[in-house]
């Protein structure tokens, strides 16, 4: 079963609103783009039970939990190529923010918060060491963050120059 992946002008205009502040009303967002609030539920609900919306959430300062410190940690596995079995185990753990399957040496990039140094080397040690398959780690600790973003480029328009540069599931009939 195929997802419809099309969106058009509309969609995108509502995307690039809960983007800037996911707390934005719907009436709000009907006024801005001058639709019927009834309009822009029945869009958002379509939005997310087709999942170009996974889920609305609150951005915490990490200061605020104790979690200043941010580093990035390359992981190397021993697992063949497809296997996603350290990848889970590496979600699993809490203070892991994100896990990403990298080509190179390494097999995973994994985005990592812990109070302080000493509690990234517990982690490291006794929490990503502990999986089975992890042969090696090496961390860059972030000295500042210039830019942290999570919202996307939402392009100007729904459709591409050309019909025939659209991946399919973006193409007009």
């Amino acid at each position: 079963m195929s997802v419809d992946r099309t969106i058009d002008d509309k969609d995108i205009e509502i995307l690039s609103i809960l983007q800037a502040d996911g707390r934005t009303s719907n009436a709000e967002i009907a006024r801005q783009l001058g639709m019927a609030p009834s309009a822009i539920l029945e869009r958002l609900r379509k939005l997310e039970s087709r999942g170009a919306i996974r889920g609305y959430q609150a951005r915490v300062d990490p200061h605020w939990l104790g979690l200043g410190l941010l580093a990035f940690v390359f992981v190397r596995a021993e697992e063949g190529v497809w296997a996603r079995s350290t990848g889970e185990a590496l979600a699993a753990i809490p203070e892991v923010l994100e896990v990403h399957h990298v080509t190179g040496e390494d097999c995973y990039l994994v985005k990592v918060r812990a109070a302080d140094p000493e509690q990234l080397g517990h982690l490291l040690r006794e929490r990503i060491g502990a999986i089975p398959n992890v042969r090696s780690t090496r961390s860059t600790i972030v000295l500042g963050t210039v830019k942290e973003d999570f919202r996307l480029p939402v392009p100007a328009r729904a459709r591409p120059s050309s019909a025939a540069e659209a991946p399919a599931e973006v193409r007009r009939g």
